[in-house]
């Protein structure tokens, strides 16, 4: 009799965006990088956190390079596969590009999870960029204790129409373009509370892809433009922050969550990201008076 495949949750320490490295300690990893010489055609690097590196081929395009690989936040392998690509390729249009083509990195328990189960989690990232409309041109694989998926997302865009992090400006109003609440979700998800419906919806959500961001980049009244995924919204509004020179006040009132997500996370769903992201920035950030220790939770979420 052989023995069930484990569960693809069960063999990760963190799961999604969640598995990234606390914000304050990526800073201090970084820091020494800071005095690196530039080739002035690399027109956005790494000193504004932003979504993507992007290099000037010529006056008409720029080069689009991003990458994004982590560990299960559901057990579907298929949908896996799917939030991992999506997460990916939404940095590209996040910069006001469209993108061309993608390299897939996979990193997997070849002797815990069968052929049919990997197959089935590159079988997600290829619709994704099947639906997006660019070809997996290669990639890389390594035998690795937890799962990992993933991929390096190239595009293309004008240069005039890159949209930064660190362009905003005073008086800009800030649209989401999702509720937020996929963390608690995938906390309820591995605590046995997520019900169907509330599955559903997280995998609509993380499945749907950026693509109106070069639609957006076009308009005059589009500054700056950002993907909200592991520090929350509470740390991406800071990056902006940081990035333009100027503050950014939210109404968190106004701040659309996915249904069901208050109700998880007064229930414990909430993930370790959570408390890491506020340890790294928290200082930064000043709170209204009316805030409980809930809504600190969901901010940076």
């Amino acid at each position: 009799m052989s023995t069930p495949e484990p569960k693809l949750t069960s063999l990760s320490h963190g799961g999604g965006c969640g598995c990234k490295i606390a914000p304050g300690v990526l800073s201090d990893i970084l820091r020494g990088t800071a005095g690196m010489a530039l080739p002035p055609e690399l027109l956005v690097g790494i000193e504004t956190a932003d979504d993507a590196a992007v290099y000037k081929l010529n006056d008409e395009q720029a080069l689009i390079a991003t990458t994004d690989f982590f560990m299960p936040i559901v057990d579907d392998a298929f949908d896996f596969g799917r939030i991992a690509a999506t997460n990916a390729i939404s940095d590209v249009y996040a910069m006001g590009g469209t993108p061309i083509m993608a390299l897939a990195l996979v990193g997997m328990p070849i002797n815990v999870l069968s052929t049919a189960t990997i197959g089935r989690i590159l079988d997600g990232g290829a619709s994704v960029c099947k639906a997006a409309g660019i070809p997996i041109a290669g990639g890389h694989t390594i035998d690795s204790v937890e799962p990992i998926y993933g991929l390096v997302a190239l595009g293309l865009v004008h240069p005039s129409r890159i949209k930064r992090n660190a362009d905003a400006q005073v008086g800009d109003v800030l649209v989401l373009g999702k509720a937020l609440g996929v963390g608690v979700m995938s906390a309820a998800l591995k605590k046995g509370k997520l019900d169907d419906a509330g599955y559903a919806q997280m995998i609509a959500t993380t499945t749907r892809l950026n693509t109106p961001g070069p639609a957006l980049a076009a308009l005059p009244g589009v500054h700056a433009l950002t993907d909200v995924t592991g520090f929350g919204l509470a740390g991406h509004a800071l990056e902006m922050a940081r990035g333009s020179g100027h503050t950014v006040r939210l109404d968190w009132a106004q701040v659309p969550l996915l249904a069901g997500v208050r109700a998880l996370a007064e229930q414990g769903c909430v993930t370790g990201a959570s408390g890491r992201n506020w340890a790294g920035y928290g200082s930064d950030v000043a709170l209204g008076a009316a805030l409980t220790d809930l809504d600190l939770s969901l901010i940076h979420i």
